[in-house]
């Protein structure tokens, strides 16, 4: 029997590493060493992405000296797969929001610089594909910041570089482009984005995520008037229609920046993330998918990991299980999509707390349970 084990982390308990090793050992412990365990740890694009594909793929992981969104250097990673030709980066390790306490948020000033200085990292080690998971941004820069490390200039009317952060994109005059140096056309940039809000109004960056960045809102409407000017430029001086964009508004603006000025696709995370871990090759040869990340409900069919495991091993006619920390709502819609089983290490005589003081234990024994309950299998 070959079984995939795909996936996504238990936050606040396991990396999806952890849960798919969880996993493994209590499939061992039913079948020995007579199963053939193909592990692909999965991320949405968010946290985990860059450990996910480097574990999948035999990748490495290397750092580099960045700024953090307020300027500060610090150190980031960024994985390298099939042999440099493929970089892995997840914004939030230079520009996300988990590098500020909640007095630091700045919606104003914060910057996405460091994460350009990932991408010329990536460019330097010799990458012809850069892969970008957006998600956890403390900034609403529209990707300003990004483009300014990788040698883009933003003027106002007297021709001074505008100091960083989205606010200051309200006297943009002009976009100078001659200093930049990432070769559109020659390097293919994907990025995972599962939002479609565009950049500018009632559903854009600044007003749907700006809040949780810290934004008042009056600070949502200084920064959306400064993007909503940002995208007139960008549409007259680069020929980028980006300000209603699905995704323009993902990650403050993140996703409109790398669409205008690095030529990047948008995709799904959970499809770009499989496509690179080569999961459809590894399906060919599959006779159970055991998935699972930590909470499973009505939303999960739509987007999220699970979901785009189904959509996947349901067409290649594979069966599928999962594992959850706690399961809640009505299922149906994960079951039409292919869901054979689902299985929760919560119940009445286990709490969430517990579950997540011990939760590798318990997915061991849900694993076995999996394997040894067959007429809920197959």
């Amino acid at each position: 029997m070959t079984i995939i084990v795909c996936p996504d982390s238990f936050k606040g308990s396991l990396s999806s590493i952890e849960v798919a090793d969880a996993i493994e050992r209590g499939i061992r412990s039913i079948t020995g060493a007579d199963a053939r365990i193909h592990k692909i740890p999965l991320a949405d694009g968010g946290e985990g992405t860059v450990d996910a594909l480097v574990r999948a793929k035999d990748g490495r992981v290397c750092t580099a000296r960045v700024m953090d969104p307020l300027g500060r250097e610090i150190e980031a990673s960024h994985g390298v797969l099939d042999a440099g030709v493929v970089a892995v980066i997840e914004m939030s390790s230079a520009s996300g929001l988990c590098l500020l306490s909640d007095n630091e948020r700045d919606p104003l000033g914060a910057s996405t610089y460091g994460t350009g200085q990932l991408i010329e990292a990536a460019l330097d080690a010799g990458a012809s594909k850069i892969v970008i998971g957006i998600g956890g941004s403390a900034t609403n820069d529209g990707g300003a910041g990004a483009m300014a490390a990788l040698g883009a200039r933003f003027l106002d009317a007297n021709g001074r570089e505008l100091p960083p952060g989205g606010a200051a994109l309200i006297g943009l005059d002009r976009i100078d482009m001659s200093g930049f140096r990432f070769p559109v056309g020659r390097v293919e940039v994907e990025v995972a984005c599962d939002v479609t809000n565009p950049l500018c109004g009632p559903m854009g960056a600044s007003a749907v995520y700006g809040p949780q960045k810290g934004a008042t809102p009056e600070m949502v409407e200084q920064i959306d008037a400064a993007l909503a000017r940002y995208a007139e430029v960008i549409k007259r001086d680069l020929g980028a229609d980006i300000a209603d964009m699905p995704g323009a508004g993902a990650a403050g603006g993140l996703g409109a920046g790398l669409a205008a000025f690095l030529g990047a696709k948008l995709r799904s995370g959970i499809d770009m993330v499989l496509d690179v871990a080569g999961f459809d090759d590894a399906l060919k040869s599959a006779d159970l998918v055991i998935t699972g990340e930590g909470r499973i409900d009505e939303q999960t069919a739509y987007g999220k990991t699970i979901g785009g495991v189904l959509k996947r091993a349901s067409a290649a006619g594979v069966p599928v299980l999962a594992i959850a920390g706690s399961i809640s709502g009505d299922l149906t819609a994960l079951h039409d999509a292919g869901l054979t089983a689902a299985y929760s290490i919560t119940s009445e005589s286990v709490s969430v707390e517990y579950a997540m003081s011990h939760a590798s234990e318990l997915i061991e024994a849900m694993a076995a349970k999996c394997l040894l309950d067959r007429a809920n299998c197959f």
